[in-house]
């Protein structure tokens, strides 16, 4: 079974908020700059967004690992 594209893309976007949240505080701890952490935060979740989804999508084409589903009658 295939993982449809919204699904992909929520669990991006869930997943990448998360992420950013703790570069953004130990950026922080170890800087003490509020305006560098943000911009870190910032910059890291533009990258690091395209580039999950990309790598989702990649691995839902390889059959390797997934099963399929039988339907109820």
């Amino acid at each position: 079974m295939r993982e449809l594209r919204k699904r992909t893309l929520a669990k991006t976007v869930v997943f990448r908020v998360l992420a950013t949240l703790i570069t953004v505080v130990l950026v922080y701890i170890l800087t003490g700059k509020v305006i560098l952490s943000l911009g870190v935060g910032g910059l890291e979740a533009i990258l690091k967004i395209f580039l999950y989804y990309i790598h989702e999508r990649a691995w839902n084409k390889i059959e390797w690992g997934q099963t399929k589903t039988k339907k109820a009658h």
